[in-house]
């Protein structure tokens, strides 16, 4: 049986993904076909109708690649990206223990949350698995990652990371870095808070979340102790396709 993105993270195993900000299947199934682990359809600063979040998480699943949700900051956007078949949610701006249960609250189904209940949905395959069973496996298999990002954040962060359910603990850096007073997030200063935050997060036994830009900050966000690593995919088209110019025109 393939494990989860929730499984393979726990397991120890270092989970690569990708920041998708478009409505794009044909750019997922490359991530999935060249071996990434997971998705992350970003609904928070890209532009998505609900119907193409649905069809890209089909699409994920199809490439053999767990489908993530950054959620918008509308209230239904946990629920409805859990009940349309994500095995996972990225919540951004959460800077305190009472957003933090919040969160838990609409992702889990009661007796830990209170997420509303219904079966005919993709994530029960329309009915096909419902029941008491259902609700116990979605609670335990959906993974919730939390975005770090604010100085708030920041001082609140071991109240944040304790809260029972909260999964990975994701260091937005440029936000981080932006909230803090810098523009770049590797600044000594950023940097310095960033590690400072590993260490904690390494004494609770909470994963944690690392944006890359590339192969070589992906590689170093995992040695850093990151279980969960996601790049952005538009920077890495961008420098492909300027080094095609750079490189047959100069």
């Amino acid at each position: 049986m393939t494990k989860n993105l929730k499984e393979k993270i726990f397991n120890n195993e270092k989970a690569l993904g990708g920041f998708v900000n478009s409505y794009n299947p044909s750019l997922v199934e490359m991530l999935g076909f060249n071996g990434y682990d997971f998705v992350v359809i970003d609904n928070e600063h890209g532009a998505f109708s609900q119907s193409e979040i649905t069809e890209m998480i089909r699409t994920a699943k199809q490439a053999n690649m767990s489908p993530v949700v950054r959620t918008s900051y509308d209230p239904s956007s946990i629920q409805k990206a859990l009940d349309n078949g994500a095995e996972g949610i990225q919540v951004p701006m959460i800077s305190n223990s009472d957003q933090a249960k919040e969160v838990v609250s609409k992702a889990k189904y009661p007796p830990i949350g209170m997420r509303g209940v219904a079966y005919s949905i993709p994530a029960a395959q329309y009915g096909v698995l419902n029941g008491r069973d259902y609700l116990d496996q979605a609670n335990k298999n959906n993974l919730i990652s939390v975005h770090i990002e604010t100085k708030e954040a920041v001082e609140n962060f071991e109240e944040i990371i304790t809260i029972n359910e909260i999964d990975v603990a994701f260091i937005g850096s440029t936000d981080l870095a932006v909230n803090l007073g810098y523009d770049n997030p590797n600044h000594p200063e950023v940097q310095n808070v960033i590690s400072s935050m590993f260490e904690k997060a390494k004494r609770h036994d909470i994963k944690m979340g690392l944006v890359a830009s590339d192969s070589t900050s992906a590689a170093k966000a995992f040695d850093q102790g990151a279980s969960y690593v996601a790049v952005v995919i538009n920077k890495i088209i961008m420098e492909a396709l300027k080094e095609v110019v750079s490189n047959s025109k100069n």
